[in-house]
Protein backbone atom coordinates (compact mmCIF):
# COMPACT_ATOMS: atom_id res chain seq x y z
CA UNK A 1 0.00 0.00 0.00
CA UNK A 2 1.82 3.35 -1.03
CA UNK A 3 2.09 6.51 1.16
CA UNK A 4 2.73 9.94 -0.08
CA UNK A 5 4.87 11.98 1.48
CA UNK A 6 5.45 11.52 4.89
CA UNK A 7 2.03 10.04 5.68
CA UNK A 8 2.65 6.59 8.12
CA UNK A 9 2.62 3.25 6.52
CA UNK A 10 -0.36 1.39 7.27
CA UNK A 11 0.43 -1.64 9.78
CA UNK A 12 0.12 -5.10 8.36
CA UNK A 13 -3.48 -6.25 7.84
CA UNK A 14 -6.06 -7.15 5.65
CA UNK A 15 -7.20 -3.84 3.51
CA UNK A 16 -9.55 -4.02 0.04
CA UNK A 17 -7.45 -4.96 -2.79
CA UNK A 18 -6.52 -1.89 -4.66
CA UNK A 19 -6.67 -3.66 -7.83
CA UNK A 20 -10.43 -3.80 -7.61
CA UNK A 21 -11.18 -7.38 -7.27
CA UNK A 22 -13.51 -7.05 -4.59
CA UNK A 23 -11.51 -9.17 -2.39
CA UNK A 24 -9.34 -8.25 0.73
CA UNK A 25 -5.37 -8.59 0.42
CA UNK A 26 -2.83 -8.87 2.53
CA UNK A 27 -0.28 -6.15 3.73
CA UNK A 28 2.54 -7.21 5.18
CA UNK A 29 3.36 -3.49 6.31
CA UNK A 30 6.14 -3.07 3.39
CA UNK A 31 3.98 -3.94 0.35
CA UNK A 32 0.91 -6.31 -1.07
CA UNK A 33 1.32 -10.20 -0.86
CA UNK A 34 -0.03 -12.21 -3.22
CA UNK A 35 -3.07 -13.86 -0.22
CA UNK A 36 -6.44 -12.94 -0.81
CA UNK A 37 -9.55 -13.66 1.28
CA UNK A 38 -13.19 -13.78 0.86
CA UNK A 39 -13.77 -11.06 3.81
CA UNK A 40 -15.89 -8.08 2.89
CA UNK A 41 -14.47 -4.91 1.71
CA UNK A 42 -15.80 -3.18 4.84
CA UNK A 43 -13.99 -5.47 6.63
CA UNK A 44 -10.70 -5.55 7.55
CA UNK A 45 -7.56 -6.51 10.18
CA UNK A 46 -5.62 -4.28 12.03
CA UNK A 47 -2.46 -4.44 13.68
CA UNK A 48 -3.84 -6.83 15.80
CA UNK A 49 -4.31 -9.38 12.66
CA UNK A 50 -0.84 -9.14 11.58
CA UNK A 51 1.44 -12.14 11.44
CA UNK A 52 1.40 -15.61 9.86
CA UNK A 53 -1.14 -16.52 12.30
CA UNK A 54 -3.87 -14.07 10.80
CA UNK A 55 -2.74 -15.02 7.57
CA UNK A 56 -3.64 -18.66 7.77
CA UNK A 57 -7.10 -17.73 9.68
CA UNK A 58 -8.15 -15.85 6.88
CA UNK A 59 -7.10 -18.13 4.42
CA UNK A 60 -9.72 -18.87 1.91
CA UNK A 61 -11.26 -22.44 3.08
CA UNK A 62 -11.66 -24.20 -0.17
CA UNK A 63 -8.06 -24.25 -0.74
CA UNK A 64 -6.39 -27.23 -0.42
CA UNK A 65 -2.58 -28.25 -0.72
CA UNK A 66 -1.62 -30.68 -3.48
CA UNK A 67 0.12 -33.72 -1.60
CA UNK A 68 3.06 -35.62 -2.79
CA UNK A 69 2.71 -38.08 -5.73
CA UNK A 70 3.73 -40.87 -3.29
CA UNK A 71 0.82 -40.19 -1.05
CA UNK A 72 -1.55 -43.35 -1.14
CA UNK A 73 -4.92 -42.30 -2.24
CA UNK A 74 -6.42 -45.76 -1.81
CA UNK A 75 -6.24 -47.71 0.67
CA UNK A 76 -8.02 -51.39 1.67
CA UNK A 77 -10.33 -49.27 3.93
CA UNK A 78 -12.11 -47.16 0.79
CA UNK A 79 -12.38 -50.84 -1.09
CA UNK A 80 -14.38 -52.43 1.50
CA UNK A 81 -16.86 -49.71 1.35
CA UNK A 82 -17.18 -49.73 -1.78
CA UNK A 83 -17.92 -53.12 -2.30
CA UNK A 84 -19.56 -53.85 1.15
CA UNK A 85 -23.24 -53.88 -1.01
CA UNK A 86 -22.07 -56.42 -2.84
CA UNK A 87 -22.77 -58.80 1.11
CA UNK A 88 -26.31 -58.01 0.71
CA UNK A 89 -26.61 -59.39 -3.07
CA UNK A 90 -25.22 -62.18 -2.24
CA UNK A 91 -27.26 -62.91 0.47
CA UNK A 92 -29.97 -62.25 -2.05
CA UNK A 93 -29.22 -65.06 -4.09
CA UNK A 94 -28.81 -67.62 -1.84
CA UNK A 95 -32.50 -66.61 -0.25
CA UNK A 96 -35.09 -69.33 -2.28
CA UNK A 97 -37.98 -69.24 -0.20
CA UNK A 98 -40.58 -72.55 -1.47
CA UNK A 99 -43.90 -70.22 -1.65
CA UNK A 100 -46.84 -71.57 -0.83
CA UNK A 101 -50.54 -70.49 -0.01
CA UNK A 102 -53.07 -71.24 2.42
CA UNK A 103 -56.21 -70.52 2.71
CA UNK A 104 -58.01 -68.48 5.37
CA UNK A 105 -61.49 -67.49 6.16
CA UNK A 106 -65.07 -68.37 5.24
CA UNK A 107 -64.41 -68.39 2.03
CA UNK A 108 -61.27 -70.06 1.92
CA UNK A 109 -59.45 -67.41 0.46
CA UNK A 110 -56.01 -68.45 -1.11
CA UNK A 111 -53.22 -66.30 0.80
CA UNK A 112 -49.36 -66.23 0.41
CA UNK A 113 -48.15 -68.19 3.38
CA UNK A 114 -46.01 -65.73 5.64
CA UNK A 115 -43.72 -68.61 7.05
CA UNK A 116 -43.02 -69.09 3.38
CA UNK A 117 -41.61 -66.14 3.10
CA UNK A 118 -39.89 -65.18 6.47
CA UNK A 119 -36.94 -68.08 6.56
CA UNK A 120 -33.93 -67.81 8.60
CA UNK A 121 -32.30 -66.40 5.02
CA UNK A 122 -34.75 -63.53 4.79
CA UNK A 123 -33.88 -62.42 8.57
CA UNK A 124 -29.76 -62.94 7.66
CA UNK A 125 -30.64 -60.84 4.66
CA UNK A 126 -32.46 -57.90 6.96
CA UNK A 127 -29.57 -58.34 9.42
CA UNK A 128 -26.92 -57.87 6.92
CA UNK A 129 -28.02 -54.70 5.56
CA UNK A 130 -27.79 -53.47 8.71
CA UNK A 131 -24.01 -54.81 9.82
CA UNK A 132 -23.19 -53.06 5.94
CA UNK A 133 -24.29 -49.76 7.06
CA UNK A 134 -23.03 -49.89 10.65
CA UNK A 135 -19.53 -51.22 9.40
CA UNK A 136 -19.20 -48.87 6.64
CA UNK A 137 -19.36 -45.89 8.98
CA UNK A 138 -16.70 -47.55 11.03
CA UNK A 139 -15.04 -47.64 8.15
CA UNK A 140 -15.23 -44.57 6.64
CA UNK A 141 -13.93 -42.84 9.95
CA UNK A 142 -10.78 -44.78 9.49
CA UNK A 143 -10.28 -44.30 5.94
CA UNK A 144 -10.59 -40.40 6.74
CA UNK A 145 -8.19 -40.56 9.57
CA UNK A 146 -5.79 -41.95 7.12
CA UNK A 147 -6.30 -39.83 4.24
CA UNK A 148 -5.27 -36.90 6.97
CA UNK A 149 -2.16 -38.55 7.11
CA UNK A 150 -1.16 -38.89 3.88
CA UNK A 151 -1.55 -35.40 3.66
CA UNK A 152 -4.57 -34.15 2.43
CA UNK A 153 -6.13 -31.05 4.53
CA UNK A 154 -10.08 -31.37 5.41
CA UNK A 155 -10.74 -34.75 3.85
CA UNK A 156 -14.45 -35.78 3.01
CA UNK A 157 -15.98 -36.03 6.76
CA UNK A 158 -16.42 -39.52 7.68
CA UNK A 159 -19.85 -38.37 8.89
CA UNK A 160 -21.66 -38.10 5.61
CA UNK A 161 -21.45 -42.49 5.64
CA UNK A 162 -24.40 -42.03 8.29
CA UNK A 163 -26.37 -40.70 5.00
CA UNK A 164 -25.13 -43.86 3.07
CA UNK A 165 -21.66 -45.19 2.01
CA UNK A 166 -21.95 -44.06 -1.60
CA UNK A 167 -22.40 -40.52 -0.49
CA UNK A 168 -18.61 -40.92 1.17
CA UNK A 169 -17.24 -42.67 -1.92
CA UNK A 170 -18.35 -39.91 -3.79
CA UNK A 171 -17.84 -37.24 -1.80
CA UNK A 172 -14.02 -38.64 -0.45
CA UNK A 173 -13.65 -39.20 -4.13
CA UNK A 174 -14.30 -35.86 -5.52
CA UNK A 175 -11.91 -33.84 -2.61
CA UNK A 176 -8.90 -36.75 -3.22
CA UNK A 177 -9.16 -35.62 -7.05
CA UNK A 178 -8.38 -32.31 -6.34
CA UNK A 179 -5.31 -32.56 -4.14
CA UNK A 180 -3.95 -35.72 -5.95
CA UNK A 181 -4.12 -34.67 -9.78
CA UNK A 182 -5.19 -37.62 -11.96
CA UNK A 183 -5.69 -40.23 -8.87
CA UNK A 184 -9.30 -40.70 -6.81
CA UNK A 185 -12.21 -40.96 -8.92
CA UNK A 186 -11.61 -44.77 -9.27
CA UNK A 187 -13.63 -45.49 -6.35
CA UNK A 188 -16.77 -43.73 -7.98
CA UNK A 189 -16.46 -45.93 -11.27
CA UNK A 190 -16.26 -48.67 -8.97
CA UNK A 191 -19.23 -47.52 -7.10
CA UNK A 192 -21.31 -47.59 -10.22
CA UNK A 193 -20.55 -51.36 -11.10
CA UNK A 194 -21.51 -52.13 -7.63
CA UNK A 195 -24.96 -49.94 -7.68
CA UNK A 196 -25.79 -51.54 -11.78
CA UNK A 197 -25.14 -54.88 -10.46
CA UNK A 198 -26.80 -54.92 -7.76
CA UNK A 199 -30.27 -53.77 -9.59
CA UNK A 200 -29.62 -56.24 -11.93
CA UNK A 201 -29.41 -58.97 -9.52
CA UNK A 202 -32.43 -57.83 -7.82
CA UNK A 203 -34.39 -57.37 -10.83
CA UNK A 204 -33.58 -61.50 -11.72
CA UNK A 205 -34.98 -62.50 -7.85
CA UNK A 206 -37.80 -60.45 -8.10
CA UNK A 207 -38.73 -62.19 -11.37
CA UNK A 208 -37.79 -65.53 -10.13
CA UNK A 209 -39.90 -65.27 -7.05
CA UNK A 210 -43.04 -63.76 -8.99
CA UNK A 211 -42.97 -66.45 -11.16
CA UNK A 212 -42.49 -69.05 -8.67
CA UNK A 213 -45.61 -67.22 -6.88
CA UNK A 214 -47.68 -67.44 -9.92
CA UNK A 215 -47.08 -71.10 -10.53
CA UNK A 216 -48.31 -71.95 -6.92
CA UNK A 217 -51.36 -69.91 -6.66
CA UNK A 218 -54.64 -72.56 -6.33
CA UNK A 219 -56.29 -73.35 -9.64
Amino acid sequence: MSTAGTSPTPPPGWYPDPAGTGRVRWWDGSGWTDQFSTLQQGMYAGPNTAGPYAANLYAPAAERPHISRDAPVYNPLIWAITLLPLLSSTLLLLWNPELRFITVGRQQTPTLDPLSIFTPAYFMLVVSGFLVYAVSVLLAYFDSERLKRAGVVRPFHWAWSFLSSGVYVIGRSVIVSQVARGRGLVPIWVLIGVFVLNIVVTNIKMSELMSSMIATIPA
